[in-house]
């Protein structure tokens, strides 16, 4: 998985969301949008960004993106698959 690209759509989804009134409401717009649209595997790619190296990306995601993921972790999280 592109962690560059994935990083690079949730910063586009960021930028549309970032521009609403209520900061609240907007954080949720982003995760309640990557929840909805993503892959479970998309999004446990760009969650573990967040896990494995946070630096090595703080560049590159936007402070709004991040604190939309790290704030709705849970929901953003696919449920697990039983084997």
């Amino acid at each position: 998985m592109d962690t560059e690209n994935l990083i690079d759509m949730a910063n586009r989804i960021g930028d549309f969301f970032d521009s609403m009134p209520d900061r609240e409401e907007a954080l949720a717009g982003v995760a309640d949008h990557i929840r909805r649209f993503w892959e479970p595997r998309m999004r446990r790619a760009l969650l573990a960004t967040l896990d494995d190296a946070p630096d090595a990306h703080a560049t590159a995601m936007s402070d709004f993106v991040r604190e939309a993921l790290l704030k709705h972790r849970e929901r953003l999280m696919p449920a697990a698959v039983a084997s």
